[in-house]
């Protein structure tokens, strides 16, 4: 399934800074930076349940926002983009 997750890591303090460079790395290892704060992953439920997990030890529910939504598929038939478009189809294979 894909999702589309979203975040706002408030870095006012040294500690929120840190913050964002954590959930930034796990939202890394989970899919594919579309902006600074976006992220669309291929994920299944357990997966999900995986990077939901993590994020929520690293996050702090009191300050930061994170929003996690299921894409409509096929993705493509619902996703516009406008302006600069750094993406790849992450169902591709990846050559090297």
């Amino acid at each position: 399934m894909e999702f589309l997750v979203a975040y706002d890591v408030s870095t006012e303090s040294l500690e929120g800074q840190r913050r964002l460079r954590r959930v930034a790395k796990i939202c890394e290892g989970h899919g594919q930076r579309v902006q600074k704060s976006v992220f669309e992953c291929s994920l299944t439920e357990m997966q999900l349940e995986q990077l939901r997990h993590q994020l929520l030890h690293v996050i702090k529910t009191s300050e930061d926002s994170l929003r996690i939504y299921r894409l409509r598929e096929p993705r493509r038939r619902y996703m516009e983009v406008l302006g600069v478009q750094p993406w790849f189809d992450i169902h591709d294979p990846l050559v090297v």
